[in-house]
Parts: structure tokens; sequence; C-alpha cells
């Protein structure tokens, strides 16, 4: 998705809001969904959309407004599913999976959850993730063409794989075959019309996970990772733990999750550090500015672009009268330019503060992994840091047709390394030997 810059005069007035389509996958692709929600920040902040087949939802494009209608289960269910691919219809997850459910049911399962990927629990981690981050950045010792995006998209399974107790030899397939779960009508995923890329996607890696969790208990192993851990978990005082459909779907969301956020964040912050070189030079002038240049990063990105809900009752909600039953799209890229929230929300600023981004979501369904995330994108960015002066584009930049992750494919670049950095990373790599499970 491109990240345009409104200016004055420019495309606004021609836009015209009945006839976008903000469901259509191309419009993220090619289009300039920043110019329409720029639009529609200043002109119809609630707004509702009719699809071609009748289908219609509401969106909402402010930050307080996308704020809320996360934050408020009882008027915004997650029950019926929480991405437009399932509009209309009823999410089997419903009510077992973690996304696609409702206090008390969410509350049981996200508590222990978020003690095993809390920030304190995922310390331990850290150099393992480090040498994964090595092992990423390794290509730019040849000094060739590096496409960070398609880099960067087998990063995370490098260590969440590992995190799940999942194969290595299985992570690329499962990094395709996620790609293909949020991005079913891009080409270069594609592998049939229609929805059935889509079912066979979710069809293959439900089966998957199915088996990883059938042959634990057929061997009567209980392994220490996160899918061991969803088998163990309690949901109540009784001991009630969760059934064999429910540990599958939640572990397909840990994984979902994993290759949604991280990935499109590192490949959009490299793109904005090239467009914006004098904010990469005030990161190399002080790397203490990492961790703000990473939540900068997210806030650009922005590549969990939506997320659905669904109306409980009757409500009004800026002048608007939604009905119960009624779908409501939080788009998170738009709540991330509100001119009201961000000072010149259209300028990248490694140092800016505060920054109250949505890129996680918000509430109570805020990403459980975000922790995770934060993590291994700190720690890339600071070798990236230490290791480069600078970034050059070495083609162009293709953008992933999903109206759900706001993501690049391809983004093939060059690097000047700084003085001293290849024998650096050379001997990092070398030390390092394989990425331990």
């Amino acid at each position: 998705m491109r990240i345009s810059t409104p200016h004055p005069g420019g495309p606004g007035p021609d836009i015209d809001l009945d006839a976008v389509n903000l469901a259509d996958p191309q419009l993220y692709a090619a289009g300039d969904p920043h110019a329409i929600w720029t639009v529609m920040r200043e002109r119809a902040p609630v707004h509702r959309q009719i699809l071609p087949d009748g289908r219609s939802f509401w969106s909402v494009t402010k930050h307080g407004d996308v704020n809320d209608v996360l934050r408020d289960h009882t008027r915004f269910t997650s029950h019926r599913g929480t991405v437009l691919s399932v509009l209309g219809g009823t999410d089997p997850a419903g009510g077992k999976m973690l996304a696609a459910s409702d206090p008390p049911v969410h509350t049981a399962m996200r508590e222990p959850l978020n003690k095993a990927l809390s920030h304190r629990t995922l310390k331990s981690r850290q150099p393992q993730i480090r040498r994964v981050v090595h092992r990423l950045l390794a290509p730019l010792l040849d000094g060739g063409t590096w496409d960070v995006a398609a880099a960067a998209a087998g990063f995370p399974l490098a260590f969440t794989g590992a995190l799940m107790g999942l194969p290595e030899a299985d992570w690329p397939r499962l990094t395709r075959l996620t790609t293909m779960a949020v991005a079913p009508d891009d080409p270069d995923y594609r592998e049939s019309t229609g929805d059935s890329t889509l079912t066979a996607a979710h069809h293959e890696l439900f089966a998957y996970l199915s088996g990883q969790v059938k042959r634990r208990v057929r061997h009567g192993v209980t392994e220490d990772d996160l899918i061991g851990f969803l088998m163990e978990m309690e949901l109540d005082a009784d001991g009630r733990r969760l059934r064999h459909d429910e540990i599958v779907y939640n572990a397909y969301s840990l994984l979902l999750g994993a290759n949604v956020t991280t990935p499109h964040t590192i490949a959009a912050t490299v793109l904005a550090l090239m467009e914006h070189p004098h904010e990469y030079r005030r990161l190399l002038a002080d790397p203490s500015l990492t961790n703000s240049a990473v939540e900068e990063g997210l806030r650009w990105a922005s590549p969990a672009n939506h997320f659905l809900r669904y109306v409980t009752q009757d409500i009004t909600l800026r002048g608007q009268e939604l009905k119960a039953g009624d779908a409501v799209v939080a788009w998170l890229g738009s709540a991330n330019r509100d001119e009201e929230v961000f000072a010149d929300p259209f300028r990248f600023d490694v140092t800016r503060s505060p920054n109250r981004h949505v890129a996680f979501g918000f509430g109570p369904h805020y990403c459980i992994g975000a922790p995770l995330a934060r993590i291994a994108l700190r720690l890339l960015f600071e070798e990236i840091v230490t290791l480069v002066e600078a970034f050059a584009p070495a083609g162009p930049v293709e953008h992933l047709m999903s109206n759900f992750v706001a993501g690049i494919k391809r983004m093939p670049v060059t690097a000047i390394l700084r003085e001293g950095a290849a024998q650096t990373l050379a001997e990092a790599v070398a030390a390092d030997g394989p990425v331990p499970a």
C-alpha cells in the first residue's frame, strides 16, 4: 500500500466516497487509500459502503472512534469474525479463537497467554532472535542487491516457529500459506480462482496444526513450547482445558499474527528511511532513538490494515444510525494518520513523542504478540544502525494485494556498510552457528 502525502488542493475534492471500494484488494496493491481516508476523516468519519453483492459495512477512520470500536465488546462484538473476508457470514472460530471471541471466553484465554508472551518471559529469547537477525542481514556482505521484503517474509517464523515447536523444514511453506490466507487475490499467492485460495490455505494450515497436536497426544508428550502451552492451559477453576479445535484455531492465530505485523513493518520502515534520509542520519547519530524509530515504523506501516466488528445494539455514532447486526470496519492505517492525534501525521519522525499508534490494535484484543514483535524489531534495527550507512533503492517496490495486510512483497535495495561493519557482521554470523530451537 502506497503511503502518500496529501497536498493542499490535491485529489481530495475529486474523491467520490460513494464510488470508492475500501474492500477491494487492488486498491492496496496499486491505489491510494490514504487519500481516501484523509477525505473520510474530514467529511465522513463514519461512512457506509454497500458492495456490489449487497453486503455492506460501516467504516470508522478517526483515531478515537477506532479505539472505541476496538475497546467496547458490549457494543461491537468479535464473535462473528474480525476481518472483511468473513463479512456477512459467521466465523467458525467464533468463541473458540482468542481473536474471535468476547469476554468472558476471551479473558479466560488471554490471561494465561499474556504471561507466556510477556516481555519479561520473552527476554531470554533475545540471544536467539539476535542470531536470526544476523542471518537475515548476512546477504549484505556480498555487496549486491538485497530484497528486504522477501528476506523479511521469513523472519518471524525463524523465532516464532521455534517458539511454537514447529519443524524448521516446514517454515517456508507455512510462511507462504499464511500469506495466501491474508492475500488470496494476490497473483503471486493465488493458487486457484474465487475463494478457493483462501479455503485451500486454511484447510492446509488447520490440517497441519491439527497433525502437530495429534502427534503430541499420540506420543504422550507435553513439549515446552507454545502449542504445548495451549494444550495444558486451564481456562477456569475447574481445570477446563482447550478442546482440540480450540487449540488448532489459537495456534493458527498465533502463527498468522506473527506473519502479519513484523515483516511488513521492516520493509515499510526501511523504505521510509530511504525516503526520509535525514531521519536515518538522526538515527545514526543517536542510536538511542531506535525504540522510538521502531514505534514510528509501526505507525507508518500500520501493517494490520483493519479489524471488523459487528454492532450488538442500535447505536448512534457521529450522527449515523447503526443497527444491531451491522458490520463496522476500524481502519488502523487511517487512525494512525489522524491529524487530531498526530502532529504532521504524514511526516516520518524517529523522535515522535507521544506516539499513540494503534498498529497492534487497542483494548482487550490488543495484539498478544506485540512484545515479541517489538523485541524482534528493536534487535533488528539496532543491528541495522550499527552496520548500514545508507540504503538505496535498486528496483520497483511491489505491494501486496490485500485489504487486510498493508504489505510489501518486493523491495530490492543496495546497502552501503559502515566502516568495519562487514567484518563485524561476518564474525557475528560465524560465531552464531545454527539458530537453536
